[in-house]
């Protein structure tokens, strides 16, 4: 079964066909991390609870959890206003990252120089 016909409009793909796709803990807002869905993978991921992504170097899809362990239960998906991004809402069990670290954004954090 396709995704639905009204949110496949709404969405702004690259020319690959992919929509970024943020992953948010929904509990506490914390940003984990940064993949990419093509309708296939929105479609999985809205009919079975759980967060399905495109791989761009392995060209498949990826049930974040099934190697891992790390699972994300998805609790609320939504597109922002221009439908060029997905927020997937989740209970992340472990890491997020393929790291293994929590979130793919607190290793390394930027220095701002305001001036």
């Amino acid at each position: 079964m396709p995704l639905d016909p009204k949110i496949a409009a709404r969405l702004k793909r690259n020319p690959d066909g992919l929509v970024a796709a943020i992953a948010q803990q929904y509990d506490t807002g914390e940003v984990l991390m940064l993949a990419w869905m093509n309708d296939e993978a929105l479609h999985r991921t809205l009919t079975t609870g759980r967060a399905t992504y495109w791989s761009r170097s392995r060209q498949e899809f990826w049930v974040k959890g099934d190697t891992s362990g790390h699972v994300q239960h998805v609790k609320a998906v939504a597109l922002d206003c221009d439908g060029d991004t997905i927020l997937v809402k989740v209970d992340q069990e472990g890491g997020a990252c393929h790291t293994g670290d929590r979130t793919c954004f607190d290793a390394d954090p930027l220095e701002i120089a305001l001036g």
